[in-house]
């Protein structure tokens, strides 16, 4: 009876050691994740593989380092110079993710911390580079997309052959000091009036040349039409009209003589 404990506690031990063995042996990467495997003893970071999503087994004495390969945004706020020498404030995100295959050999030479190591300073390089490039007042109003894609482009070139792909910069906000942006919005407000000023005296010039237009056409009608009536073609229109109100029932009509130029009259009504 006295030998029992002291054979069940080697066991006892012995299940426990197993159980953290096999705990450790067994890796889940997730999704949206990749897994590279880290063999203290034999080589460091393995290289050439990564491991997909779902369960794999590894010897407890390596480690599987996982880290996410899906499409990623970070945000940061950077403090630039414009081509002035002004400071301002360049709020921006940034879309990248890892190149799958390579999620090893980016880990072995740019380390775990690679966004801090590799895509922070690259992005922060670009900003200064492309806003240094323009004013403020075209960085507060019209070159958005122009900076957005410049900078793109800078750190695409940057990080090429690298293991890290940035898919996209989106610049979200500009801050300039409370006097330059105030500046900038008064100076735009009158551009603005000045554009509104200007339709409307265009807009008013064309109403007025369409009036006249309207007045010359007339003037030219009556002109012609006054230089085509003869005595004659007066006297059959006038004769024509006469007939017309003779027709009607409720006249009666008296004829005395004649008008001017020998039209005849008509007297009387109901």
């Amino acid at each position: 009876m006295d030998r029992l404990p002291k054979i069940g506690l080697p066991i006892i031990v012995g299940i426990i050691i197993l159980i953290v063995l096999v705990s450790k042996s067994i890796v889940r990467v997730g999704p949206g994740e990749g897994g590279v495997l880290f063999r203290p003893a034999s080589g460091g970071v393995v290289t050439d593989k990564t491991y997909g999503e779902g369960w794999h087994i590894v010897a407890p004495w390596n480690d599987m380092l996982i880290h996410k390969v899906r499409q990623q945004s970070i945000s940061d706020e950077m403090n630039v110079l414009s081509v002035n020498g002004l400071e301002v404030k360049v709020n921006g995100t940034i879309w990248f993710e890892p190149e799958y295959k390579n999620l090893g050999l980016l880990i072995k030479t740019k380390g775990e911390e690679y966004i801090l190591e590799l895509l922070d300073p690259a992005i922060n390089a670009a900003a200064r580079s492309v806003v240094g490039r323009y004013t403020p007042e075209q960085l507060y109003s019209s070159k958005r997309d122009v900076i957005e894609q410049e900078i793109l482009d800078v750190v695409q070139k940057e990080l090429a052959g690298q293991y890290l792909n940035v898919k996209r910069v989106l610049v979200e906000d500009v801050k300039l000091p409370t006097t330059i942006k105030d500046a900038i919005e008064s100076k735009l407000k009158q551009e603005q009036q000045s554009l509104e000023y200007e339709f409307k005296l265009v807009t008013a010039q064309k109403e007025a040349e369409k009036v006249r237009i309207e007045a010359q056409g007339k003037a030219d009608a009556n002109k012609i039409l006054s230089a085509s009536l003869t005595d004659k073609i007066l006297q059959d229109k006038g004769i024509e009209a006469t007939l017309k109100l003779s027709e009607s029932p409720n006249s009666k009509v008296v004829v005395v003589g004649s008008g001017d130029a020998g039209l005849p009259l008509i007297l009387g009504n109901n």
